[in-house]
């Protein structure tokens, strides 16, 4: 079969931003029913570009194509949800109500529910219902995963494997990426390189193209030096001028220019552990937390030696930051006894980003008793050259905090928790927003570190490389302890942040099934037995298109039989033309489409 054309092509694409170019020949290609990451560094230009794919924004120069009829959604870094109820914003574009509703449920949320007061997981799933109610032919997510806990993460993966559209997406989760991408789109240098397998593929790639541009400015530097050494040669040998030698030298010089200044900033963490602490940590026995008649956890028996890698997990909600305090010491447990260890000099990096005011500038953030110095680990270092050191330039530190980007937000936030001397750090969600070379830098600090680590997070790869213990919490007052990350986490628990049969769910929030290290695990999903509602409705959606695209293709033809069209009206030619090629190609998706849910129909017994 010949391959479709793509849905949107950008053709050597240039964009300027200030005094340098953002995008400088940029070649990207998104084809129907694709899944692709787009990558890059923070500030490369990826929420930009995705935006000039939808044609938000339009280049200084270079080509956009957009296929006939393509619908876009899209769902951004900071989704705006307005409207008097959810269903009233999910409904607010281009989707039928009822279509809405049944997203908006697909994704855990009353559609009922009023549109304000909204957590960040509740805002996101709504923005991705409404995405998808809209039925895209395109999707572009910046960050979908971004407060979602990992049951909603695994809920969005499956819709996309599932989906009939095209997936254009921005995420430092490699997870996720590993799992629902089958090309990546590379931002680096102002271009784009592609790689046509999944993200799981990309490292081993981009460290190969890495090297091969790296060989490449080393030749082209030698090539320099050995013709400076012969340009000069020749002037004092002969007093006289190549003036298409010095061309040339002036254009290898202004290349390997450009190449530097394309060379990535380094990001330059460190960390003080401080005083050692004592051994012991903390020692829970028999602890329990409840809040009116919802249990929290129950019955939780744990200790934390110094140096442990402790992660907790579980959906949101949960009561892992409650968790967290008790530990800390900082709310006392209903039942049961804390003992903390001697000495804890903890420092707790907070997903709210509380510390954080809008109108305060980078500057202050950094020295809030004032002055142009930060204390950074027992040493004074002027504030601008720390800021360098997480990729801040001197220009942003009297900008207010509220025009940061969400990485360059959480940047400061580290860049302030990493200042103080900790032998305990506490970091909630701290890979939200950082791009994955940030995420590599603080992995391998946090490897390297000799204090103890309590990490709350949804990152399931970023729990894997780190935890030597994890900690899960299903939401129903059951609680479970497991060596080891994620993977290992759920090879010995499965079903258990499985929702509860129905029925069981308010039972077990009044505090009926708290076990401590361990929990039967939630019965599995009742099997169903006949074709969900929107696979119904999608049924009958395509049985009128096998009945009406043949009488269109019908009517496409008949006009080509004339043998005059083309003389007579070349426009209409090419209308017939291009009409009976996409009817077409809509008639054989859509019988595949059909053939796949009335298999599925016939399986289920339906």
């Amino acid at each position: 079969m010949a391959a479709r054309p793509p849905l949107v092509a950008l053709k050597d694409v240039r964009l300027q931003d200030g005094q340098r170019p953002l995008f400088d020949g940029v070649d990207m290609a998104i084809e129907p029913r694709t899944r692709a990451a787009l990558v890059g560094r923070n500030g490369a230009g990826k929420s930009t570009l995705m935006k000039m794919v939808m044609g938000l924004i339009e280049p200084d120069a270079g080509d956009r194509s957009v296929q006939a009829g393509t619908r876009f959604a899209y769902v951004p870094q900071e989704p705006d949800i307005k409207g008097d109820t959810l269903l009233d914003y999910a409904s607010s574009g281009e989707a039928e109500r009822w279509t809405a509703e049944s997203w908006l449920t697909t994704f855990g949320l009353d559609p009922n529910k009023p549109a304000v007061n909204l957590s960040g997981g509740e805002t996101r799933r709504a923005a991705l219902a409404k995405a998808f109610a809209e039925e895209p032919d395109l999707l572009l997510l910046d960050e979908p995963t971004n407060h979602l806990d990992i049951l909603a993460i695994e809920l969005l993966e499956n819709e996309l494997l599932s989906a009939r559209f095209a997936v254009l997406v921005v995420s430092h989760d490699r997870a996720f990426l590993n799992r629902v991408t089958q090309s990546v789109h590379w931002l680096e240098g102002r271009k784009v390189r592609t790689l046509d397998k999944g993200f799981s593929a990309f490292d081993e790639w981009a460290a190969k193209v890495m090297e091969e541009e790296a060989e490449s400015l080393r030749r082209l530097t030698k090539k320099i030096e050995a013709e400076t050494y012969t340009f000069y040669r020749s002037i004092t040998a002969q007093r006289t001028r190549n003036e298409g030698r010095a061309r040339l030298l002036q254009a290898m010089r202004a290349d390997r220019a450009e190449r530097m200044k394309d060379q990535p900033r380094e990001l330059h963490l460190g960390v003080d552990s401080g005083v050692t602490s004592g051994k012991l940590v903390a020692d829970l026995k028999g602890v329990s937390k409840a809040f009116g008649d919802r249990s929290i956890f129950k019955g939780l028996t744990t200790r934390v030696i110094r140096g442990d890698r402790l992660a907790i997990v579980g959906p949101n909600g949960a009561g892992k930051t409650t968790l967290v305090k008790v530990l800390l010491g900082e709310l006392a447990p209903d039942e049961g006894t804390v003992r903390l260890g001697a000495n804890l000099e903890p420092v707790y990096l907070d997903q709210s980003r509380e510390g954080l005011k809008s109108d305060m500038t980078l500057w202050d953030a950094l020295t809030p008793g004032g002055g142009d110095s930060i204390l950074v680990r027992g040493h004074s270092k002027h504030v601008a050259a720390y800021a360098k050191d997480f990729l801040f330039q001197e220009a942003q530190l009297k900008q207010p905090i509220s025009t940061l980007s969400g990485g360059e937000r959480n940047r400061l936030l580290l860049a302030r928790a990493l200042a103080k001397p900790a032998n305990m750090l506490v970091l909630d969600e701290p890979t939200n927003d950082l791009d994955m070379d940030t995420l590599d830098k603080l992995e391998e600090l946090l490897e390297s570190y000799d204090g103890t680590l309590i990490l709350v997070s949804h990152d399931r790869d970023f729990v894997d490389r780190l935890a030597t213990s994890t900690i899960a919490m299903n939401g129903r007052g059951q609680i479970v302890e497991t060596p080891g990350g994620w993977t290992d986490f759920i090879r010995q628990n499965p079903g258990f942040l499985n929702p509860p049969p129905s029925g069981e769910g308010d039972r077990a929030q009044r505090g009926g099934g708290g076990e401590t290290r361990s929990s039967a695990p939630a019965a599995a999903p009742k099997k169903a037995t006949k074709l969900s509602f929107k696979d119904t409705h999608r049924l009958k959606e395509l049985e009128g298109l096998l009945e009406s695209l043949p009488a269109l293709i019908a009517k496409h033809d008949a006009a080509l039989a004339d043998p005059d069209l083309y003389s007579r009206d070349p426009k209409a030619f090419d209308r017939a033309m291009t009409g009976a090629a996409q009817a077409r190609e809509q008639l054989e998706a859509a019988e595949l489409e059909w053939l796949e849910l009335e298999e599925k129909k016939a399986a289920l017994g339906a």
